[in-house]
């Protein structure tokens, strides 16, 4: 979701290099942006302070003599680095009153998020350019084959990380029904998610440089809103999207050949990792023929 702001930087500062900072789990999703020069993995853990190795991280930035550094998360210990390594420019949301830890403040967060994101690089109102992840069809036709596919499949990506709030629950019918050989891609946190669904399963299999390859000679992927959707979106792939608790208005995929399914009832969005009212009226009413439908319009 921060890509296009990306781009719009290449655009409008010819010339310049782009490094990003990444977390080692994302960073092979980094690596794929034609608009980064480097990825730099660092080894935070969530909610983890970890102050050594933001002092050492600190050095390394110095060294490299940084212009500016945008600071995406809001959290007080991003915006920690760039400081103690005298980035002149620092660029970032207020967040978590990071006053001083950044000098270059913007208020007022978009609701979309590729906007919000695009906004740290002066983007506001600008239409935002469409962005894709770079594959490499040798090396994306050696792993198809590694795992032994071959010919057409759809992709299911049955998780969210965040919670079964995001997940459908139908993904096993809709298996049988989709006219091809279907693989589930996933994390090893969502294996239960894809218990009972058919095909070939390699949930908690692959690396994500495996699986996104394996996306990018996918004929089709359904997902939930999750990691793998963007992933599927920027690659420009058949995508059908399913929202539930969380909202398209917000976390949009890539546009382009996605199609959202959002039935927005009257309690969703709720951003809930579970649904409060015990219903799941937003996922359950949500039909394997209305996917069907939405696979037939792609």
């Amino acid at each position: 979701m921060a890509q296009p702001m990306l781009a719009r930087l290449r655009e409008k500062r010819p010339g310049v290099q782009i490094d990003m900072l990444a977390p080692e789990w994302v960073a092979p999703v980094a690596r794929r942006m034609p608009e980064v020069d480097e990825v730099i993995p660092v080894p935070f853990r969530h909610g983890a302070l970890q102050i050594g190795s933001r002092w050492r991280l600190a050095r390394d930035l110095k060294a490299r003599a940084y212009d500016e550094a945008i600071v995406l998360p809001n959290s007080w210990k991003s915006a920690l680095a760039p400081f103690l390594a005298a980035i002149p420019r620092r660029t970032g949301y207020v967040g978590e009153a990071r006053y001083g830890l950044l000098n270059h403040l913007h208020r007022n967060p978009d609701r979309e998020m590729r906007r919000h994101y695009a906004r740290l690089g002066d983007s506001e109102g600008a239409k935002l350019p469409e962005v894709r992840l770079r594959v490499d069809p040798a090396q994306s036709a050696a792993t198809r084959e590694r795992f032994g596919l071959h010919g057409r499949y759809a992709v299911l990506c049955p998780g969210a990380e965040y919670g079964p709030a995001k997940r459908w629950p139908y993904f096993a019918d809709l298996a049988g029904r989709i006219g091809m050989p279907v693989v589930l891609l996933g994390s090893p946190k969502d294996a239960a998610a894809a218990a009972g669904i058919g095909g070939t399963n390699l949930i908690g299999k692959t690396t994500l440089d495996e699986a996104i390859d394996l996306i990018a000679g996918a004929e089709l992927i359904v997902s939930n809103d999750s990691g793998l959707m963007h992933v599927a979106a920027a690659l420009g792939k058949p995508l059908v999207a399913l929202f539930g608790s969380s909202s398209p208005e917000k976390t949009p995929p890539q546009p382009g050949r996605s199609h959202v399914l959002w039935l927005k009832v009257e309690c969703s969005p709720c951003y809930e990792r579970e649904c409060p009212l015990g219903h799941f009226k937003c996922m359950r009413e949500m039909s394997v023929d209305m996917v069907l439908k939405e696979i037939e319009q792609l």
